[in-house]
């Protein structure tokens, strides 16, 4: 999957500042395939708050959600061996 793909999911949604109760409700009928590995990653973040730190499921906010892409490498081309 693309990060490109990934951006545009999160821009649509604008996940950015808001409720984890109403990202979440947004983020389960996406019709993109990219849309659920970020509602899981979502869902573990939230729950690693709840599970470690203690926080309430109502007040955890989404501050920053961010794609970075990968590094690309390019395959190598084997030059023609002289026998």
């Amino acid at each position: 999957m693309s990060a490109n793909k990934a951006e545009r999911v999160i821009e649509i949604d604008q996940i950015c500042g808001r409720l984890y109760e109403e990202r979440r409700m947004r983020l389960e009928p996406m019709p993109y395939r990219v849309g659920y590995p970020i509602l899981k990653l979502v869902y573990s973040a939230a729950t690693n708050a709840i599970h470690n730190v203690g926080l309430n499921e109502a007040s955890l906010i989404i501050s920053k959600a961010e794609v970075v892409k990968g590094y690309y490498c390019e395959k190598m081309k084997t030059s023609s061996s002289r026998a």
